[in-house]
Protein backbone atom coordinates (compact mmCIF):
# COMPACT_ATOMS: atom_id res chain seq x y z
CA UNK A 1 0.00 0.00 0.00
CA UNK A 2 0.71 3.64 -0.45
CA UNK A 3 2.85 5.21 2.35
CA UNK A 4 0.71 8.69 1.17
CA UNK A 5 -1.79 10.20 -1.26
CA UNK A 6 0.98 12.31 -2.95
CA UNK A 7 2.83 8.71 -3.96
CA UNK A 8 -0.32 7.28 -4.51
CA UNK A 9 -1.32 10.24 -6.86
CA UNK A 10 1.94 10.57 -8.73
CA UNK A 11 1.49 7.07 -9.96
CA UNK A 12 -1.64 7.13 -11.03
CA UNK A 13 -1.48 3.40 -11.01
CA UNK A 14 -4.84 1.18 -10.28
CA UNK A 15 -3.49 -2.01 -9.01
CA UNK A 16 -2.04 0.55 -6.15
CA UNK A 17 -5.23 2.32 -6.07
CA UNK A 18 -6.99 -1.09 -6.37
CA UNK A 19 -5.31 -2.28 -3.47
CA UNK A 20 -6.17 1.08 -1.51
CA UNK A 21 -9.39 0.27 -1.62
CA UNK A 22 -9.41 -3.36 -0.82
CA UNK A 23 -7.67 -2.35 2.31
CA UNK A 24 -10.44 0.67 3.26
CA UNK A 25 -12.84 -2.59 2.59
CA UNK A 26 -11.29 -5.01 4.81
CA UNK A 27 -10.37 -2.71 7.72
CA UNK A 28 -14.66 -1.78 7.41
CA UNK A 29 -15.32 -5.64 7.92
CA UNK A 30 -13.08 -5.63 11.08
CA UNK A 31 -15.04 -3.31 12.51
CA UNK A 32 -18.31 -4.94 12.16
CA UNK A 33 -20.27 -3.04 10.00
CA UNK A 34 -22.15 -4.87 7.48
CA UNK A 35 -21.25 -4.19 3.93
CA UNK A 36 -18.52 -1.74 2.72
CA UNK A 37 -17.50 -0.11 -0.72
CA UNK A 38 -14.51 1.94 -1.32
CA UNK A 39 -13.98 4.54 -4.39
CA UNK A 40 -10.18 5.81 -4.81
CA UNK A 41 -9.29 7.93 -7.56
CA UNK A 42 -5.85 9.16 -7.43
CA UNK A 43 -3.74 11.43 -10.05
CA UNK A 44 -2.76 14.26 -11.26
CA UNK A 45 -4.18 17.44 -12.65
CA UNK A 46 -2.55 20.71 -14.21
CA UNK A 47 -4.00 23.78 -15.90
CA UNK A 48 -2.18 26.48 -17.89
CA UNK A 49 -4.01 29.29 -18.26
CA UNK A 50 -3.88 32.43 -20.09
CA UNK A 51 -5.62 35.96 -20.22
CA UNK A 52 -5.42 39.08 -22.30
CA UNK A 53 -3.16 37.23 -24.81
CA UNK A 54 -0.30 36.36 -22.46
CA UNK A 55 0.29 32.83 -20.22
CA UNK A 56 -0.13 34.33 -16.57
CA UNK A 57 -0.39 30.66 -14.80
CA UNK A 58 0.17 26.76 -14.39
CA UNK A 59 -1.07 25.00 -11.57
CA UNK A 60 -0.73 21.20 -11.14
CA UNK A 61 -2.63 19.34 -8.13
CA UNK A 62 -1.73 15.54 -7.27
CA UNK A 63 -4.40 14.15 -5.25
CA UNK A 64 -5.92 11.18 -3.99
CA UNK A 65 -9.51 10.66 -2.42
CA UNK A 66 -10.93 8.06 -1.15
CA UNK A 67 -14.57 7.53 -0.35
CA UNK A 68 -15.87 4.74 1.81
CA UNK A 69 -19.75 4.27 2.30
CA UNK A 70 -20.26 1.44 5.15
CA UNK A 71 -23.72 -0.47 5.97
CA UNK A 72 -24.80 -1.66 9.40
CA UNK A 73 -28.02 -3.55 8.45
CA UNK A 74 -30.02 -0.63 6.85
CA UNK A 75 -28.01 2.72 8.13
CA UNK A 76 -25.49 3.96 5.84
CA UNK A 77 -22.93 6.27 6.54
CA UNK A 78 -19.88 7.56 4.02
CA UNK A 79 -16.63 9.31 4.75
CA UNK A 80 -13.98 10.61 2.78
CA UNK A 81 -10.38 11.19 3.19
CA UNK A 82 -7.26 12.32 1.31
CA UNK A 83 -5.03 10.15 3.19
CA UNK A 84 -4.04 6.58 1.79
CA UNK A 85 -1.87 5.54 4.55
CA UNK A 86 -2.85 3.07 7.39
CA UNK A 87 -3.74 5.42 10.49
CA UNK A 88 -5.84 7.46 7.45
CA UNK A 89 -7.42 4.42 6.72
CA UNK A 90 -8.57 3.18 10.40
CA UNK A 91 -9.97 7.06 10.68
CA UNK A 92 -11.63 6.85 8.09
CA UNK A 93 -13.48 3.44 8.85
CA UNK A 94 -14.17 5.06 12.29
CA UNK A 95 -15.66 8.01 10.96
CA UNK A 96 -17.68 5.87 8.38
CA UNK A 97 -19.31 3.12 10.92
CA UNK A 98 -19.66 6.16 13.69
CA UNK A 99 -22.20 7.87 10.83
CA UNK A 100 -23.87 4.57 10.32
CA UNK A 101 -24.33 3.85 13.79
CA UNK A 102 -26.11 7.23 14.53
CA UNK A 103 -28.39 7.60 11.25
CA UNK A 104 -31.83 6.69 10.48
CA UNK A 105 -32.50 3.67 8.95
CA UNK A 106 -33.02 3.50 4.74
CA UNK A 107 -36.80 1.56 4.32
CA UNK A 108 -35.46 1.00 0.90
CA UNK A 109 -31.81 0.21 0.88
CA UNK A 110 -31.16 -2.85 -1.46
CA UNK A 111 -27.18 -3.37 -0.27
CA UNK A 112 -24.19 -2.66 -2.57
CA UNK A 113 -24.00 -4.01 -6.04
CA UNK A 114 -22.24 -7.70 -6.39
CA UNK A 115 -19.78 -8.71 -8.64
CA UNK A 116 -22.32 -10.17 -11.64
CA UNK A 117 -22.33 -6.33 -12.62
CA UNK A 118 -18.77 -5.71 -12.28
CA UNK A 119 -17.17 -4.20 -14.85
CA UNK A 120 -15.27 -6.63 -17.02
CA UNK A 121 -11.75 -5.05 -17.47
CA UNK A 122 -10.60 -1.49 -18.01
CA UNK A 123 -10.76 0.56 -21.64
CA UNK A 124 -8.38 1.22 -22.90
CA UNK A 125 -9.11 3.96 -25.13
CA UNK A 126 -9.81 5.79 -21.85
CA UNK A 127 -6.24 6.50 -21.54
CA UNK A 128 -3.44 8.02 -23.42
CA UNK A 129 0.18 8.45 -22.87
CA UNK A 130 0.12 11.42 -24.66
CA UNK A 131 -2.01 13.03 -21.68
CA UNK A 132 -0.35 11.30 -18.76
CA UNK A 133 3.21 12.63 -20.27
CA UNK A 134 1.43 16.22 -20.96
CA UNK A 135 4.06 18.73 -19.65
CA UNK A 136 3.83 22.33 -18.81
CA UNK A 137 5.64 23.23 -22.83
CA UNK A 138 3.17 20.90 -24.13
CA UNK A 139 0.45 23.06 -22.53
CA UNK A 140 2.14 26.23 -22.74
CA UNK A 141 2.78 25.35 -26.81
CA UNK A 142 -1.28 25.13 -27.24
CA UNK A 143 -1.72 28.38 -25.67
CA UNK A 144 1.44 30.28 -27.54
CA UNK A 145 -1.22 28.50 -30.81
CA UNK A 146 -4.17 30.17 -29.74
CA UNK A 147 -2.38 33.48 -28.56
CA UNK A 148 -0.63 33.85 -32.48
CA UNK A 149 -4.48 33.50 -34.08
CA UNK A 150 -5.97 35.84 -32.15
CA UNK A 151 -2.96 37.88 -32.88
CA UNK A 152 -3.53 37.28 -36.57
CA UNK A 153 -7.17 38.55 -36.46
CA UNK A 154 -6.52 41.34 -34.38
CA UNK A 155 -8.49 39.92 -31.18
CA UNK A 156 -7.41 38.81 -27.71
CA UNK A 157 -7.03 35.15 -26.26
CA UNK A 158 -8.37 34.49 -23.43
CA UNK A 159 -8.64 30.91 -21.94
CA UNK A 160 -7.40 27.11 -20.67
CA UNK A 161 -5.27 24.40 -20.90
CA UNK A 162 -5.77 21.41 -18.54
CA UNK A 163 -4.85 17.57 -18.82
CA UNK A 164 -5.74 15.04 -15.97
CA UNK A 165 -4.65 11.65 -15.28
CA UNK A 166 -6.29 9.36 -12.81
CA UNK A 167 -5.99 5.91 -11.53
CA UNK A 168 -9.89 5.07 -10.44
CA UNK A 169 -9.95 1.85 -8.78
CA UNK A 170 -13.68 0.12 -6.62
CA UNK A 171 -13.61 -2.94 -4.54
CA UNK A 172 -16.48 -3.96 -2.22
CA UNK A 173 -17.42 -6.53 0.69
CA UNK A 174 -19.48 -8.31 -2.15
CA UNK A 175 -16.82 -9.35 -4.01
CA UNK A 176 -16.05 -6.28 -6.59
CA UNK A 177 -12.67 -5.55 -7.62
CA UNK A 178 -12.34 -3.20 -10.69
CA UNK A 179 -9.76 -0.46 -11.64
CA UNK A 180 -8.55 1.52 -14.81
CA UNK A 181 -6.59 4.44 -15.43
CA UNK A 182 -8.11 7.53 -17.22
CA UNK A 183 -6.93 10.32 -19.49
CA UNK A 184 -8.73 13.91 -20.44
CA UNK A 185 -7.56 16.92 -22.18
CA UNK A 186 -9.74 20.17 -22.84
CA UNK A 187 -8.45 23.42 -24.35
CA UNK A 188 -11.25 26.17 -24.60
CA UNK A 189 -11.17 29.83 -25.78
CA UNK A 190 -12.66 33.09 -25.81
CA UNK A 191 -11.62 35.73 -28.06
CA UNK A 192 -12.33 39.43 -27.30
CA UNK A 193 -12.00 41.45 -30.00
CA UNK A 194 -13.04 45.41 -31.08
CA UNK A 195 -17.04 46.96 -31.03
CA UNK A 196 -17.59 43.87 -29.29
CA UNK A 197 -16.81 40.88 -30.89
CA UNK A 198 -16.36 37.80 -29.02
CA UNK A 199 -15.45 34.28 -30.32
CA UNK A 200 -15.47 30.53 -28.46
CA UNK A 201 -13.77 27.63 -29.88
CA UNK A 202 -13.25 24.22 -27.66
CA UNK A 203 -12.02 20.79 -27.94
CA UNK A 204 -11.94 17.92 -25.49
CA UNK A 205 -9.59 14.70 -25.76
CA UNK A 206 -8.68 11.20 -23.58
CA UNK A 207 -5.10 12.77 -26.07
CA UNK A 208 -3.97 15.70 -25.30
CA UNK A 209 -1.46 15.84 -28.27
CA UNK A 210 -4.48 15.28 -30.81
CA UNK A 211 -6.44 18.69 -30.15
CA UNK A 212 -5.38 21.44 -32.67
CA UNK A 213 -4.95 24.15 -30.69
CA UNK A 214 -4.05 26.57 -33.97
CA UNK A 215 -7.10 25.45 -35.46
CA UNK A 216 -9.23 25.88 -32.21
CA UNK A 217 -7.54 29.57 -32.02
CA UNK A 218 -8.05 30.30 -35.77
CA UNK A 219 -11.82 29.58 -35.11
CA UNK A 220 -12.59 31.80 -31.89
CA UNK A 221 -10.76 34.49 -33.19
CA UNK A 222 -12.56 34.35 -36.57
CA UNK A 223 -15.66 34.31 -34.93
CA UNK A 224 -15.04 36.90 -32.35
CA UNK A 225 -13.63 39.46 -35.63
CA UNK A 226 -16.96 38.80 -37.37
CA UNK A 227 -19.44 39.21 -34.58
CA UNK A 228 -17.88 42.69 -33.89
CA UNK A 229 -20.76 45.75 -33.96
CA UNK A 230 -23.74 43.63 -33.75
CA UNK A 231 -27.08 45.34 -34.12
CA UNK A 232 -30.19 44.75 -32.55
CA UNK A 233 -32.93 42.17 -33.47
CA UNK A 234 -36.61 41.81 -32.76
CA UNK A 235 -37.40 39.66 -30.00
CA UNK A 236 -39.55 36.30 -31.33
CA UNK A 237 -39.44 32.99 -32.74
CA UNK A 238 -36.60 32.53 -35.75
CA UNK A 239 -35.52 28.92 -37.41
CA UNK A 240 -31.82 28.33 -36.19
CA UNK A 241 -28.91 26.79 -36.55
CA UNK A 242 -27.30 25.48 -33.39
CA UNK A 243 -23.49 25.04 -33.35
CA UNK A 244 -22.34 22.24 -31.32
CA UNK A 245 -21.31 24.04 -28.46
CA UNK A 246 -24.89 25.12 -28.20
CA UNK A 247 -26.37 21.44 -28.53
CA UNK A 248 -24.12 20.60 -25.54
CA UNK A 249 -26.35 22.32 -23.37
CA UNK A 250 -29.28 20.70 -25.12
CA UNK A 251 -28.23 17.05 -24.17
CA UNK A 252 -27.19 17.97 -20.54
CA UNK A 253 -30.93 19.82 -19.49
CA UNK A 254 -32.41 16.81 -20.66
CA UNK A 255 -29.59 14.27 -19.05
CA UNK A 256 -30.04 16.31 -15.92
CA UNK A 257 -33.74 16.79 -15.71
CA UNK A 258 -35.32 13.69 -17.38
CA UNK A 259 -33.05 10.81 -18.19
CA UNK A 260 -32.69 9.53 -15.06
CA UNK A 261 -34.61 6.66 -13.30
CA UNK A 262 -35.21 8.96 -9.76
CA UNK A 263 -36.36 11.73 -11.77
CA UNK A 264 -38.56 9.58 -13.46
CA UNK A 265 -39.93 7.60 -9.66
CA UNK A 266 -40.38 11.24 -8.52
CA UNK A 267 -41.99 12.17 -11.76
CA UNK A 268 -40.71 14.94 -12.34
CA UNK A 269 -39.21 14.05 -15.78
CA UNK A 270 -41.11 14.15 -19.23
CA UNK A 271 -39.59 10.54 -20.11
CA UNK A 272 -42.79 7.92 -20.63
CA UNK A 273 -41.43 4.85 -22.37
CA UNK A 274 -42.13 5.09 -26.10
CA UNK A 275 -43.41 8.29 -25.70
CA UNK A 276 -42.36 10.68 -28.64
CA UNK A 277 -40.61 13.64 -27.59
CA UNK A 278 -38.26 14.78 -30.43
CA UNK A 279 -37.79 14.58 -34.04
CA UNK A 280 -37.12 11.48 -35.74
CA UNK A 281 -34.06 12.82 -36.40
CA UNK A 282 -32.64 13.23 -32.92
CA UNK A 283 -31.14 9.60 -31.19
CA UNK A 284 -29.18 9.99 -28.00
CA UNK A 285 -27.10 7.01 -26.41
CA UNK A 286 -24.92 7.16 -23.42
CA UNK A 287 -21.93 4.88 -23.93
CA UNK A 288 -19.09 4.35 -21.43
CA UNK A 289 -16.92 2.84 -23.78
CA UNK A 290 -17.28 4.56 -26.69
CA UNK A 291 -13.68 5.63 -27.71
CA UNK A 292 -15.31 8.70 -29.43
CA UNK A 293 -16.52 10.51 -26.20
CA UNK A 294 -14.33 10.39 -23.16
CA UNK A 295 -14.44 6.80 -21.99
CA UNK A 296 -14.84 5.14 -18.64
CA UNK A 297 -15.25 1.29 -17.90
CA UNK A 298 -17.29 1.48 -14.64
CA UNK A 299 -19.27 3.77 -12.40
CA UNK A 300 -18.57 4.75 -9.05
CA UNK A 301 -20.18 1.75 -7.40
CA UNK A 302 -17.96 -0.83 -9.83
CA UNK A 303 -20.56 -1.49 -12.51
CA UNK A 304 -19.46 -2.20 -15.97
CA UNK A 305 -21.22 1.04 -18.43
CA UNK A 306 -23.81 -0.44 -19.93
CA UNK A 307 -24.94 1.62 -24.07
CA UNK A 308 -27.92 3.14 -23.39
CA UNK A 309 -30.24 4.27 -25.87
CA UNK A 310 -32.41 6.56 -24.21
CA UNK A 311 -33.94 8.50 -27.14
CA UNK A 312 -34.32 6.12 -30.64
CA UNK A 313 -35.56 8.92 -33.39
CA UNK A 314 -37.22 10.91 -30.91
CA UNK A 315 -39.09 7.96 -29.19
CA UNK A 316 -37.74 7.71 -25.23
CA UNK A 317 -36.41 4.00 -24.95
CA UNK A 318 -34.31 3.82 -21.52
CA UNK A 319 -32.73 5.56 -18.87
CA UNK A 320 -29.72 5.71 -16.33
CA UNK A 321 -29.71 3.38 -13.46
CA UNK A 322 -27.60 2.84 -10.02
CA UNK A 323 -27.83 0.03 -7.67
CA UNK A 324 -30.50 1.85 -5.31
CA UNK A 325 -32.96 3.01 -8.33
CA UNK A 326 -32.49 -0.17 -10.06
CA UNK A 327 -33.40 -1.87 -7.24
CA UNK A 328 -37.32 -0.43 -6.84
CA UNK A 329 -37.52 -0.91 -10.81
CA UNK A 330 -37.02 -4.48 -10.33
CA UNK A 331 -33.81 -4.24 -12.50
CA UNK A 332 -29.98 -4.62 -12.58
CA UNK A 333 -28.35 -1.38 -12.25
CA UNK A 334 -26.93 0.58 -15.53
CA UNK A 335 -23.36 1.83 -14.30
CA UNK A 336 -24.60 5.40 -13.89
CA UNK A 337 -24.17 5.48 -10.34
CA UNK A 338 -22.26 8.54 -9.12
CA UNK A 339 -20.09 8.52 -5.38
CA UNK A 340 -21.84 8.54 -2.17
CA UNK A 341 -23.96 10.27 -0.78
CA UNK A 342 -25.64 11.05 -3.82
CA UNK A 343 -28.72 12.40 -3.31
CA UNK A 344 -29.36 13.08 -6.70
CA UNK A 345 -29.26 9.88 -8.48
CA UNK A 346 -27.67 8.41 -11.70
CA UNK A 347 -27.12 10.50 -14.66
CA UNK A 348 -25.98 9.85 -18.33
CA UNK A 349 -22.28 11.13 -18.12
CA UNK A 350 -21.36 9.91 -21.32
CA UNK A 351 -23.84 11.00 -24.02
CA UNK A 352 -23.48 11.14 -27.50
CA UNK A 353 -25.89 12.37 -30.35
CA UNK A 354 -25.83 10.53 -33.67
CA UNK A 355 -24.82 12.73 -36.44
CA UNK A 356 -26.71 13.40 -39.53
CA UNK A 357 -25.96 13.93 -43.30
CA UNK A 358 -25.88 17.80 -43.89
CA UNK A 359 -22.48 19.61 -43.91
CA UNK A 360 -22.34 23.35 -41.98
CA UNK A 361 -23.19 24.50 -45.00
CA UNK A 362 -26.30 22.90 -45.57
CA UNK A 363 -27.94 23.70 -42.73
CA UNK A 364 -26.82 26.84 -43.17
CA UNK A 365 -28.15 26.73 -46.85
CA UNK A 366 -31.81 25.48 -45.25
CA UNK A 367 -32.56 29.10 -43.26
CA UNK A 368 -34.61 31.51 -45.36
CA UNK A 369 -34.43 34.13 -42.60
CA UNK A 370 -33.37 32.65 -39.29
CA UNK A 371 -29.97 32.60 -36.71
CA UNK A 372 -26.69 31.08 -36.30
CA UNK A 373 -25.88 30.65 -32.69
CA UNK A 374 -22.10 29.89 -31.60
CA UNK A 375 -23.40 28.63 -27.74
CA UNK A 376 -25.52 29.16 -24.80
CA UNK A 377 -24.65 31.06 -21.54
CA UNK A 378 -25.85 30.75 -17.67
CA UNK A 379 -28.98 28.35 -18.18
CA UNK A 380 -31.23 27.45 -15.94
CA UNK A 381 -34.15 25.20 -15.62
CA UNK A 382 -37.25 27.10 -15.24
CA UNK A 383 -40.01 23.93 -15.58
CA UNK A 384 -38.06 20.65 -15.46
CA UNK A 385 -40.79 18.58 -16.13
CA UNK A 386 -41.29 20.32 -19.58
CA UNK A 387 -37.26 21.04 -19.57
CA UNK A 388 -38.02 24.36 -19.85
CA UNK A 389 -34.59 26.78 -19.77
CA UNK A 390 -33.93 30.32 -19.29
CA UNK A 391 -30.86 31.50 -20.42
CA UNK A 392 -28.92 33.85 -23.47
CA UNK A 393 -26.81 33.42 -26.72
CA UNK A 394 -22.89 34.35 -26.54
CA UNK A 395 -20.02 34.50 -28.21
CA UNK A 396 -21.30 34.88 -31.88
CA UNK A 397 -24.53 35.25 -32.72
CA UNK A 398 -25.18 35.70 -36.40
CA UNK A 399 -28.27 36.37 -39.08
CA UNK A 400 -28.79 34.26 -41.78
CA UNK A 401 -30.77 35.81 -44.67
CA UNK A 402 -31.02 33.29 -47.57
CA UNK A 403 -28.98 30.55 -46.40
CA UNK A 404 -26.12 33.32 -46.34
CA UNK A 405 -24.92 35.13 -43.04
CA UNK A 406 -25.20 38.39 -43.56
CA UNK A 407 -23.66 40.31 -39.81
CA UNK A 408 -24.00 39.63 -35.80
CA UNK A 409 -26.76 40.82 -34.20
CA UNK A 410 -26.67 41.32 -30.29
CA UNK A 411 -27.08 38.57 -27.82
CA UNK A 412 -30.45 37.60 -27.13
CA UNK A 413 -32.35 35.99 -24.65
CA UNK A 414 -34.69 33.17 -24.08
CA UNK A 415 -37.21 30.68 -22.44
CA UNK A 416 -37.70 27.72 -23.96
CA UNK A 417 -38.65 24.19 -23.83
CA UNK A 418 -35.40 22.09 -25.41
CA UNK A 419 -38.42 19.35 -25.80
CA UNK A 420 -39.77 21.90 -28.39
CA UNK A 421 -36.55 22.42 -29.45
CA UNK A 422 -35.83 18.68 -30.39
CA UNK A 423 -38.95 17.90 -31.81
CA UNK A 424 -38.05 20.63 -34.44
CA UNK A 425 -35.04 19.18 -35.26
CA UNK A 426 -34.85 19.73 -39.50
CA UNK A 427 -31.61 18.83 -40.08
CA UNK A 428 -28.25 17.58 -38.13
CA UNK A 429 -24.95 17.79 -38.76
CA UNK A 430 -22.49 14.72 -40.23
CA UNK A 431 -19.45 16.05 -38.21
CA UNK A 432 -19.68 15.61 -34.24
CA UNK A 433 -17.33 17.25 -31.76
CA UNK A 434 -16.25 15.73 -28.02
CA UNK A 435 -17.11 18.67 -25.62
CA UNK A 436 -17.01 19.11 -21.64
CA UNK A 437 -20.82 19.48 -20.73
CA UNK A 438 -22.18 19.99 -16.74
CA UNK A 439 -22.58 16.54 -16.80
CA UNK A 440 -19.32 14.60 -18.39
CA UNK A 441 -18.03 14.28 -22.18
CA UNK A 442 -20.86 14.85 -24.52
CA UNK A 443 -20.33 14.11 -28.41
CA UNK A 444 -23.02 16.14 -30.59
CA UNK A 445 -23.02 17.43 -33.96
CA UNK A 446 -24.87 20.67 -35.19
CA UNK A 447 -28.14 20.84 -35.47
CA UNK A 448 -30.99 23.59 -37.35
CA UNK A 449 -34.50 23.85 -35.80
CA UNK A 450 -37.68 25.04 -37.26
CA UNK A 451 -38.08 27.50 -34.58
CA UNK A 452 -36.44 28.75 -31.10
CA UNK A 453 -38.45 31.33 -29.19
CA UNK A 454 -36.14 34.73 -28.15
CA UNK A 455 -37.37 36.84 -25.39
CA UNK A 456 -35.34 39.72 -25.69
CA UNK A 457 -31.99 41.33 -26.36
CA UNK A 458 -28.98 41.92 -23.74
CA UNK A 459 -27.22 45.01 -23.73
CA UNK A 460 -24.11 43.51 -24.21
CA UNK A 461 -23.22 42.43 -27.44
Amino acid sequence: MSSSSRTLGAAADPETALRVAEEAVRLAARAGVSEAEALVVAGESALTRFANSEIHQNVASNEALVNLRVARGRRVGVASTGRTDAEGLRALVERAAAIAAHVEELEDWAGLPDPDGAAPGPVPAAWSDGTGGATPELRADGARAVIAAADAEGVTAFGSFSTDAEAVAVANSRGIRTAERRTTSQLLTVTMGPDNGTGYAEDCSVDATRIDAAALGREAAERARLSASPVDLEPGDYPVVLNQYAVVDLLDMLGYLGLSALAVAEDRSFWEAGKRVASPLVTITDDGRDPAGLPMGFDAEGVAKQRLLLLDRGVCRDLAFDTQTAARAGRRSTGHGLPAPNPWGPFPINMAMAPGEATFEDLIGGLDRGLLVTRFHYTNPVHPKRVVVTGMTRDGTFLVEGGRIVGPVRNLRFTMSYLDALAGVEAVGRERRTLRGMLGGCTVPAVRLASFGFTGATRAG
